[in-house]
């Protein structure tokens, strides 16, 4: 039987999606007409090297001393096949170190296509709908913002800071943006000129880099559209993503004006596809390594970037080297909620959040845009990269000396846990929170001026690289922390990396742990579904901030868990090649005093249950060690009487009090708790877990056996009718209004009144002979050879008329030659929430491939061809029937041929 090519796309994109299988793409090398350089002697030997070879020298490359740019214009623009030919041999001149033809490199931009009145007003027109920014939204019941007008309270507005957006470039004479637009912090590398403005087209493609310059730099009260985070900082651009992107181009971004830029953020990345590894080559990681060394004047350049969008592609952005370096401040997102974005990454190299958006009803990013106009639809970790960038530039106005480190020390003593929903928060050694999925929390504008104003600059940095042992399952180094050299001695830890060299059949299998000293386990790697690569990993350096804080010295143990899939074509056991462990930190504690003496009491308080019942975790609000002289970090610059918590004269962030009347000082208010206007940690109602208020509607979380009722913010034991339980977020939310009960919000199990349940949905109930149809939101009568049918036409019949047979896809009166007339059964049909689900499925696939020919046989061979780890083969079986059935029949003609895929 011959297939139509057209019907075999559609149905297994359908059934590649039923099925979550994937096929490994190859893909080639793209080389372009571009070469990078290195070349000693000056301009005048580098012009005279390009003239002799053909070449055309473009100028340096950013700011890489002896590295040029070479054009040629006499070889293939872009080829799948490196360069040949007498240009070639430029490599044999003396002068010539190195040389390079760059390869295009596939990068995508980070976004996804799809209180009391406030004493500060701003008469811009998006300004009261800036949620981010501050909270005054009782009907989406706000419940943390970043504090950012408490920084801004205190002056900080990012005068004198730059901050450049490394992206498609930037609408500079947008009214927003206009104002603060700096011409020195912009440059087109994609067109090699001075003007960084987007390429217009009708999709309005290039849009990403001026929206995350409004989120930066907006300008405030001129009454056009948003406010920046940092509205009075000097914001530029790079166009760098319209065209080709090699390594060439991103060292030329990433080093541009390093003494004039103090931060370049950066929103986009290798392909978040789940099964990618990549990262900075040779010339971007010299620019990265360049900027931390000599950029802000030897202070280092601050480089920002956006985690990743690759959550449902089951991405890990460990695999992503330039979120995984630690000169990266790689930032991840949250919703307004504090719950994960469906597009969230996890993994150990994530320093800080943001918020985002989250689901299709949480609000979004509001900024600027093509145009000259403004969105209230910013999306993805692309949004939270120069959000934190705008914070960040708010503590560089407050101290302007702060160095690379400092802002990310800076960064960890700050952050806050808080409303942020993840399963594995746990409390490192050194006393902080982290996440796989937030790194250390919610970043704090507020709590990062204060602690910029009184900064002292952090100790040198120290490196250390500890050699490996290997034993039988676990691999162990016992660290010293290079205690016998005194340049690389490390006590206290900031990033930790490991170098890796695995050899592996199918690289997603694997998945690797690091657990510290202390006992903090890091995951550095998870499996990845769709990694189908055989290549593994090749002197990769896997990243954790996990550890940051803690001592170095001790026993290290690297896990790593071959877990192989049916997709896996050789069972070979992969094999662990090298190792070794890269300890970075200082030989003294970061941090010295800043804080006035003051008196310390000889006694700790009383260990006293608190005012507010059933709060069972007191000691651990003091498991924190603190260094002789030191206040904790939850106090405020009045300094305090110990070194406890307990002992602050007031609170940085809030105080929880206790039923003697003594209080301690935390960054958060614990579960069951929520923060008033005065600071202070008040009991939620008994049944919420997290709220915004003292009422039992104002929960925003449940505690466990009660679910929150979308709408109402009360804790109910089970949904009602008109709600289905989203188990994700445990929440009881709204079915679609015309369902009386549901499964999910368009998977109606029971209809209201006058409306008929046809498969999953609720519509007009429509005579036999009649389909719904629903732009006219009418009964349409079908087909005169359709009995009952799912749309318009011969070939959307479901079942057919009297005296009419079911041939591929089409009621015809007799079978044609080479069909003979059978008869077919099915006695059982699942009488569970799947039927919908298929019933679903079936109309759709109808109306997807209606006019052409497909069968049994074929739908058989798609749904059994490849295996699957989430589905039993009998469950496989059973989709193929009901399918099968529902689409050809009880009275079918059948191709002879067509029993070699019956069911055995």
């Amino acid at each position: 039987m011959v297939w139509n090519a057209a019907l075999r796309i559609v149905l297994m994109c359908i059934l590649a999606l039923l099925l979550g299988f994937t096929s490994v793409r190859c893909k080639a090398r793209i080389y372009t007409n571009h070469w990078a350089v290195r070349i000693n002697g000056g301009h005048d030997i580098v012009d005279r090297i390009a003239g002799k070879y053909g070449y055309k020298n473009m100028g340096q490359i950013g700011d890489l001393k002896d590295h040029y740019h070479f054009f040629h214009s006499r070889t293939i623009k872009r080829s799948t096949l490196s360069s040949r030919g007498g240009h070639s041999f430029i490599s044999m001149e003396p002068k010539v170190e190195w040389i390079q033809q760059q390869v295009v490199k596939r990068r995508i931009k980070r976004d996804y296509k799809t209180s009391p009145a406030q004493s500060i007003f701003f008469n811009d027109a998006k300004w009261s709908s800036m949620w981010y920014i501050h909270c005054n939204d009782d009907i989406h019941n706000c419940q943390s913002d970043m504090n950012i007008v408490g920084a801004w309270k205190r002056g900080y507005t990012g005068k004198d800071v730059v901050v450049t957006i490394l992206d498609d470039g930037i609408e500079r004479n947008h009214p927003d943006l206009i104002q603060n637009y700096d011409n020195q912090a912009s440059y087109d590398v994609n067109g090699n000129d001075m003007d960084p403005m987007p390429r217009y087209d009708a999709s309005n493609e290039n849009k990403h880099g001026t929206r995350c310059a409004g989120e930066v730099a907006a300008s405030a009260n001129n009454s056009h559209c948003t406010v920046g985070i940092a509205y009075n900082a000097r914001i530029g651009g790079v166009r760098m993503l319209d065209g080709d992107v090699t390594d060439m181009v991103e060292a030329k971004s990433l080093s541009l004006q390093p003494q004039h830029i103090d931060i370049y953020s950066a929103s986009w990345g290798p392909d978040d596809d789940g099964k990618t590894v990549d990262g900075p080559a040779s010339l971007a990681r010299q620019a990265f390594e360049n900027g931390i060394r000599m950029g802000r004047k030897g202070r280092g350049s601050i480089f920002v970037w956006a985690s990743g969008n690759g959550g449902r592609s089951r991405d890990h952005c460990s695999c992503d080297g330039y979120t995984n370096s630690i000169y990266t401040i790689s930032i991840s997102s949250t919703a307004e909620s504090g719950r994960k974005p469906w597009y969230l990454e996890e993994c150990s190299s994530t320093l800080t959040t943001t918020y985002s958006s989250g689901e299709n009803y949480d609000r979004k990013i509001i900024t600027t845009d093509l145009r000259q106009r403004c969105t209230d639809s910013h999306t993805g970790t692309s949004a939270s990269a120069p959000m934190a960038a705008g914070i960040i530039a708010l503590a560089l106005e407050a101290n302007p000396l702060l160095s690379w480190r400092d802002v990310q020390h800076i960064i960890v003593k700050t952050s806050r846990a808080g409303h942020l929903n993840a399963p594995d928060w746990k409390t490192n050694a050194a006393g902080y929170n982290v996440s796989h999925l937030y790194g250390f929390g919610l970043m704090d504008a507020e709590a990062m001026v204060k602690e910029a104003e009184r900064w002292k600059q952090v100790p040198a940095q120290h490196i250390c690289v500890e050699s490996a042992d290997r034993q039988i399952r676990y691999y162990t180094t016992n660290a010293t922390g290079c205690i016998d050299n005194f340049n690389h001695h490390v006590i206290y830890l900031e990033h930790v990396v490991v170098r890796i060299t695995i050899t592996h059949p199918r690289r997603g299998d694997l998945s690797i742990n690091l657990t510290s000293p202390s006992g903090t386990k890091s995951q550095l790697l998870a499996n990845r579904l769709f990694d189908h690569s055989m290549e593994g990993f090749k002197n990769w350096e896997f990243m954790t901030t996990h550890c940051w804080g803690e001592k170095a010295a001790g026993d290290w143990i690297l896990e790593i868990h071959d877990s192989p899939s049916q997709l896996r074509s050789q069972k070979v056991p992969g094999k662990l090649k090298e190792w070794s462990l890269v300890l970075y930190g200082t030989s003294v504690h970061p941090y010295s005093s800043m804080r006035s003496d003051k008196p310390r009491s000889a006694e700790p308080p009383a260990d006293e249950e608190f005012t507010e019942e059933n709060y069972s975790t007191h000691n651990a609000l003091f498991n924190k060690s603190s260094l002789p002289g030191l206040c904790d970090s939850e106090c405020n610059e009045n300094g305090c009487e110990g070194p406890g918590p307990h002992q602050c004269i007031n609170c940085l962030h809030y105080f929880l009090k206790f039923k003697n009347n003594t209080r301690t000082c935390v960054s958060e208010c614990p579960s069951g708790f929520f923060r008033d206007d005065r600071k202070r940690c008040k009991k939620c109602s008994s049944l919420c877990e997290t709220c915004v208020g003292s009422r039992s509607d104002q929960c925003s979380t449940c505690r466990p056996g009660f679910h929150l009722n979308e709408g109402s913010n009360t804790c109910v034991v089970s949904c009602v009718d008109g709600f289905y339980l989203d188990h994700d977020s445990n929440m009881c939310r709204r079915c679609n209004e015309i369902c009386k009960k549901c499964i999910t919000s368009n998977i109606c199990t029971e209809c209201k009144p006058g409306m008929s349940l046809q498969g999953n949905r609720c519509q007009m109930t429509c005579d036999p002979g009649t389909y719904y149809n629903g732009h006219r939101r009418t009964c349409v009568p079908c087909h005169q050879v359709c009995a009952t049918c799912a749309g318009t036409g011969m070939e959307a019949c479901i079942k057919c008329a009297e005296s009419y047979l079911m041939e591929e896809w089409r009621c015809v009166s007799t079978c044609s030659v080479g069909y003979y007339m059978a008869e077919q059964t099915l006695d059982n049909v699942l009488e569970t929430p799947l039927m919908y689900i298929i019933d679903s499925l079936f109309q759709e696939l109808v109306l997807a491939v209606a006019g052409h020919c497909a069968g049994r046989g074929f739908l058989r061979l798609f749904f059994l061809s490849a295996p699957h780890p989430h589905l039993s083969h009998s469950l496989v079986i059973a989709l193929f029937h009901i399918l099968s059935y529902r689409l050809v029949g009880p009275l079918f003609c059948r191709d002879p041929f067509a029993r070699v895929f019956t069911p055995t």
